[in-house]
């Protein structure tokens, strides 16, 4: 059937951008995490914080609010690019992007802050 081939397909198209090197998602994308049963809207990338849980400062790839509540009074999400489970809208990219995603990958490599681990 046509949408099983399509959806095979699709599976190999995720399963060879995993397997490249990452590329995070423009900011206005949204997406469910794993197990999620919420939609978030990512609002940031490459986002440095002091963790609640440490005390000490970390780094995430995304921050992001509830899909379609928006910024609620502070109340947002820290994730990785790895908890993503499905993408359900990609946001706008252009050029500036694309040169915004060049010196991302230069910023993280020479980053001293580590990375947090998400469950």
């Amino acid at each position: 059937m046509v949408w099983q081939k399509i959806f095979k397909e699709t599976q190999g198209a995720v399963t060879k951008m995993n397997q490249t090197k990452k590329k995070l998602l423009p900011l206005g994308s949204i997406v469910y995490l794993e197990e999620g049963n919420q939609k978030l809207h990512i609002i940031g990338r490459g986002i440095t914080f002091d963790d609640p849980d440490t005390g000490e400062q970390v780094f995430t790839d995304y921050m992001a609010t509830l899909y379609p509540q928006g910024w609620q009074n502070e109340d947002v999400l820290f994730f990785q690019h790895d908890n993503i489970d499905k993408v359900v809208f990609e946001g706008y990219s252009d050029e500036e992007e694309e040169r915004y995603m060049e010196i991302y990958s230069e910023w993280e490599s020479h980053l001293d802050v580590p990375r947090k681990t998400i469950d």
